[in-house]
């Protein structure tokens, strides 16, 4: 195996995946606002799965996405 290839291909493949799921979950918010499924305040959980067959079975990443700020105390 070569490092610096394995290094390169690797950046290359997370930061297609990185800028694919952007688009898709603009996407998907912005039709569930649309439709009324989300009203624009919720802090959602999210999860991304990694899976290499052959390699790697599952590899999660759990967060969350915030529509709008936290609400400020009084």
């Amino acid at each position: 195996m070569d490092p610096d290839v394995f290094n390169l291909e690797l950046r290359k493949f997370l930061k297609r995946f990185g800028v694919t799921a952007q688009r898709e979950i603009e996407s998907a918010v912005e039709s569930a606002l649309a439709r009324g499924a989300l009203r624009g305040t919720e802090v959602m959980p999210v999860r991304a799965t990694l899976t290499i067959p052959g390699v790697l079975s599952e590899f999660h990443v759990d967060g969350e996405i915030s529509l709008a700020p936290p609400p400020t105390a009084a």
